[in-house]
């Protein structure tokens, strides 16, 4: 088990968020998603679970699985940022582009973030380029 210093607490969500955000810096996304399943278990409503899970589910190219994971993390907080990101990221490499710019334009309209703006312009360039 990867030990995270924030919170070493078993018993608490934060606990196997973080556990599960150490395995997927190291690619492990099955012990990943096991992690994060772990911390709703403990608590459902903890979206940043929702959203990380999503996270580890795309990186096994699980698409269907992670989009649901985002949707769950934004249904429960709409104002949630980094999920309606990654959702974008999600859309834009699965070729969704009108799905990704929308995701992208309401991650950007809660918070402007350069990686947010970054990541829009990018994908037009892309857009552009696909459909030419």
């Amino acid at each position: 088990m990867v030990v995270n210093q924030a919170d070493e607490n078993p018993n608490s969500p934060e606990f196997w968020d973080g556990q599960g955000c150490a395995f997927c810096e190291t690619q492990q996304f099955a012990a990943a998603i096991a992690a994060f399943d772990h911390a709703i278990g403990l608590n459902p409503t903890y979206c940043k679970a929702w959203n990380n899970r999503g996270n580890a589910l795309s990186g096994m190219k699980r698409y269907a699985e992670a989009l649901m994971s985002y949707e769950k993390a934004i249904a429960m907080q709409p104002a949630y940022h980094q999920a309606w990101f990654n959702r974008g990221l999600l859309f834009a490499e699965m070729g969704a582009y009108g799905n990704a710019v929308e995701s992208y334009e309401q991650a950007i309209a809660l918070n402007p973030d350069p990686r947010y703006l970054h990541a829009r312009q990018n994908l037009w360039i892309k857009e552009k380029l696909y459909s030419a």
